[in-house]
């Protein structure tokens, strides 16, 4: 049996049957921001505790499965390539920005950037001092540093998701990729622990907030209370297939085509992933693959 990790009284075990029909007991983890809604005063082990029991007493208390090895480490692997991805960003407005100092300015997109480098590595161009171009050359090294690793977390993310049958059944649905295909399987370990679509997509983040007071519903932007990374990879695809459907027409999605007649393309891709985040949360609840809606197929 595998013990939740953290506090031991923040888990409850929970009976299962395995495929042999046998019973088996899971660990499960509590919500802390949850628990932290009954903590007392003065903050000690002592409140922690009798916060916690009285949280897991609680009968619409929430409580997810523990993640296997296999998927902790596959969250390692796309939180440290998104680590190297923030600081390429971060490398790069630096060489920009010190080249502007000097007047020297290059196209937005990755080709500015290597003419950026290409005028820090000419000896006969003197527009930037000695000392300078010596600190972006090095700036220059550590991005062809951060770009090949980059690469090799590609290629492990790749392999992992040929070797993953989930994985696989994911990427069929429209605007979902190896990387956020595996990264589903790494997050969620347990899909039906959410009751509906609308719940996992409440998790990521993606439903409206509410104001609602009197008996009046009002809903606003999206909570953005969730997983922010998967957020931003659901909404990357969305866009990806907005994109599509704008060069190769969008006659075989109406749904879409009425969509982005009457919002901007932004408010169109928030809706898309949302809609795309319920199918995948019924693929992964129930193990099936994707269907093409009959509306589209016609």
């Amino acid at each position: 049996m595998t013990k939740p990790v953290g506090k031991p009284d923040a888990g409850k075990l929970h009976v299962r049957f395995d495929e042999r029909g046998e019973e088996t007991e899971c660990a499960t983890s509590a919500s802390p921001r949850l628990s932290s809604t009954l903590l007392k005063r003065q903050k000690n082990d002592a409140t922690e505790a009798e916060a916690i029991c009285e949280a897991v007493t609680r009968a619409n208390m929430r409580f997810v499965p523990t993640k296997t090895p296999e998927q902790q480490s596959g969250l390692v692997l796309h939180r440290t390539r998104h680590l190297f991805i923030r600081q390429q960003t971060s490398v790069i407005n630096a060489i920009r920005a010190h080249l502007a100092e000097f007047g020297i300015v290059a196209p937005v997109g990755r080709h500015g950037v290597e003419e950026l480098l290409t005028v820090v590595a000419d000896p006969n161009d003197k527009r930037v001092p000695e000392i300078a171009c010596a600190c972006l050359s090095a700036l220059g090294v550590q991005l062809r540093r951060i770009k090949e690793q980059i690469l090799e977390f590609d290629r492990l993310i790749r392999g992992w998701h040929r070797s993953n049958e989930m994985s696989k059944r994911l990427e069929e649905v429209p605007g979902v990729g190896p990387v956020l295909a595996t990264a589903l399987v790494a997050a969620v370990a347990d899909a039906k622990s959410f009751r509906s679509g609308r719940n996992f997509s409440a998790w990521i983040g993606m439903v409206p907030k509410q104001h609602s007071s009197g008996g009046k519903n009002r809903l606003g932007n999206i909570s953005k209370q969730g997983d922010r990374y998967l957020r931003g990879l659901f909404v990357a695809g969305a866009l990806s297939v907005i994109r599509y459907a704008k060069i190769h027409g969008t006659k075989h999605r109406p749904w879409l085509t009425a969509l982005l007649a009457r919002r901007p393309t932004k408010v169109a891709a928030i809706a898309l992933a949302n809609k795309i985040a319920r199918m995948v949360w019924a693929m992964m609840a129930r193990g099936e693959r994707y269907k093409e809606p009959v509306a589209l197929a016609r």
